[in-house]
């Protein structure tokens, strides 16, 4: 039971007008319903106390409160009280919900692959290949950088739409990241941001393949980067792998009966047998690509922790001309944030821009600043340390 707040009238009345006093008392109370300050639901204080409260005769309430409920805005509970209406005059009620089945749409569109898609319940076990517990990241930091980004694209009015590439600052960053860690030198315009690891598979797709393109991946494979090729159009051609990687013999076959026009794969940790794919293949890999003309996709998964060996280098870091590099902060930071990347020659990112122009437009630049402090700090690398 909702009980009242402490009314304030007397503003509103005195007897020295020639409105009735009840009448005045009538038009101060639709007044505080409808600026809001009764709700629905809130009880009124008794006719003797609101009397008291004001100074008039207890009549002059009843007469008022019956006037209310006359009209609409209260609702008599008898010995309980008299309350705000749940429906006020003039205002619609809301309309029941009633649950449906889902309609199927009634007309044709493109359905590559499609598949149910059900978020998991609160209360569910999660099984995942890596996720980082959340639980671990300090948000509290995060908040503090998401304040300081804030507070300095107001200060440069960069408030607006930006770069369809990303934050320049945090290209700079990754930049710097990868040059340290990872041994790919790139400039902040060989760097576009994506919003995770598979929209930048998916703007890879875009950029490169036409209708009847073969993609060569491995045989077990991340599967929603092969339906990124299919839905570009491409046919997908799965190729054996065993304990030193991707079997680059079976590459050469494909590369001899198809135009391939790229190879995906995830060399440092392979997704879902987590083989590493040898320095030998790697080379001999980047040579058909040669040969071919094909691309490399190097998707460089779950590369940020390690524990009694330093991680391969990724192909990208001797072959830049030959591969498009994708990367993701997923694992250092938290998945909700969706920051990814895609590095590539400044022709393919002019291109790979191009395209999200056409789907994205740009990300989150308050996000992706707010991530660059975190770098710039060196909290990333702080909670690499403590986390691995």
């Amino acid at each position: 039971m909702l009980r009242p707040w402490k009314i304030v009238l007397s503003e509103r009345i005195s007897a020295q007008r020639d409105v009735p006093l009840y009448l005045q008392i009538v038009y101060a109370l639709i007044h505080e319903i409808q600026d809001g300050r009764l709700q629905p639901g809130v009880y009124l204080p008794s006719s003797r106390e609101l009397a008291k409260t004001l100074g008039v005769n207890r009549k002059t309430i009843v007469l008022a409160y019956d006037d209310l409920v006359a009209q609409g805005w209260l609702e008599s509970q008898g010995t309980r009280g008299t309350m705000v209406a749940a429906n006020l005059p003039g205002q619609p009620t809301k309309p029941e919900v009633r649950s449906s089945p889902p309609q199927k749409a009634e007309f044709r569109f493109n359905a590559v692959a499609a598949k149910p898609f059900v978020l998991s319940g609160t209360d569910s076990l999660t099984f995942d290949e890596g996720t980082p517990d959340y639980r671990l990241f300090p948000t509290e930091i995060l908040a503090r950088a998401y304040r300081e980004a804030i507070t300095r694209a107001r200060r440069r009015n960069r408030m607006r739409y930006g770069d369809p590439r990303g934050s320049l600052l945090l290209r700079e960053r990754i930049a710097e990241m990868l040059s340290a860690q990872r041994g790919v030198t790139a400039h902040p315009d060989n760097i576009c941001i994506t919003r995770g690891s598979q929209m930048g598979v998916s703007v890879a797709a875009r950029v490169l393949l036409n209708p009847g393109d073969t993609v060569v991946m491995e045989s077990l494979t991340y599967t929603p980067a092969a339906d990124a090729f299919r839905a570009a159009g491409a046919k997908v051609l799965g190729v054996p792998l065993d304990g030193d990687g991707i079997d680059v013999e079976a590459v050469e076959q494909a590369c001899r009966a198809h135009k391939v026009k790229a190879v995906f794969l995830t060399p440092h940790h392979q997704f879902p047998t987590t083989v590493a794919l040898r320095p030998k293949r790697r080379l001999r890999l980047l040579e058909l690509a040669r040969q071919f003309g094909f691309a490399v996709i190097e998707d460089d998964y779950d590369h940020e922790y390690h524990f009694e060996s330093q991680p391969l280098l990724p192909m990208a870091s001797y072959a830049p001309d030959r591969v498009i590099y994708i990367g993701s902060l997923s694992k250092l930071t938290l998945p909700s944030l969706r920051i990814g990347y895609l590095v590539a020659p400044v022709d393919v990112i002019d291109a790979a821009a191009t395209q999200i122009m056409t789907m994205d437009r740009q990300g989150n630049i308050l996000t992706e600043e707010a991530v660059a402090e975190l770098i710039d700090a060196g909290e990333l690398r702080r909670h690499a340390r403590k986390t691995g």
